[in-house]
């Protein structure tokens, strides 16, 4: 029999960017994610699964957002009755200036959908976290600072506009040092703006990624992918958005 889910109240987390928010974190972990009755996907077709980690090839691949969801549970920020729904609208390789995230562009628009589909399935649904990773693609593409902070600033402030959230968190985070750290000159006005926008508007906050490994560093030439987290990685980030969340709430 097919699950009703107008009949569960859920806490809306937003998941949203590029790969790193899609996820794509392999290697071992000590304390592999259990799914559970409480965790929820809502994916681009509109389906709305069970949370958990995916197959790839012979590893296990995760997002940060399992991490994320496990610590605000224990945290006790989910409430008797209520269960989590994230939504899973982040696409690898893309950003502003491929226009795919921009007002009125195919990604912006499905997230919008997305999070109207969420938050009309049940009246008592709300959102509560909107997490953001993405700006890799953009620095490829020689992004300037005024661009990019404009463009994500606008993105956030639509977002809460539209749902009518003006208090709901926004958080964004550093990429993975390995790659970043290559690519430095191209990277820095495209976090300088990610960083003024979490600074200059209410309720965000910027995450830091040092000491968090790339797939390439955890599994070697086996892997060699630089921009990444890896698994174990993938599970720290999500702690350390989750810490971001808390200061912020």
């Amino acid at each position: 029999m097919l699950h009703d889910f107008k009949k569960d109240a859920f806490d809306v987390i937003i998941q949203a960017g590029q790969s790193n928010a899609e996820g794509y974190g392999v290697g071992d972990v000590d304390e592999p994610y259990a799914p559970c009755d409480s965790v929820w996907y809502l994916n681009i077709d509109r389906t709305i699964v069970c949370a958990a980690e995916e197959t790839d090839g012979n590893y296990v691949r995760t997002n940060f957002s399992l991490a994320f969801a496990k610590e605000y549970i224990d945290g006790g920020k989910l409430k008797d009755g209520r269960k989590l729904l994230i939504i899973r609208a982040a696409a690898g390789g893309t950003g502003f200036s491929d226009h795919r995230w921009g007002m009125n562009e195919d990604l912006y628009l499905r997230m919008m959908d997305m999070i109207r589909t969420a938050v009309e399935l049940n009246p008592e649904n709300r959102l509560v976290a909107f997490l953001w990773h993405q700006g890799e693609a953009d620095s490829v593409w020689h992004a300037d600072y005024d661009k990019h902070y404009n463009n994500l600033r606008i993105l956030v402030q639509s977002v809460r506009d539209t749902f009518n959230a003006p208090e709901l968190p926004f958080i964004a985070g550093d990429f993975v040092y390995h790659w970043r750290d290559e690519n430095a000159d191209v990277c820095a006005p495209v976090l300088k703006a990610i960083r003024s926008v979490c600074a200059d508007m209410n309720n965000c906050a910027f995450v830091e990624t040092d000491g968090l490994k790339s797939n390439w560093q955890e599994l070697g030439d086996i892997r060699p992918d630089p921009i990444h987290f890896s698994r174990r990685a993938s599970y720290e980030l999500g702690k350390r958005y989750y810490e971001a969340f808390k200061r912020i709430c």
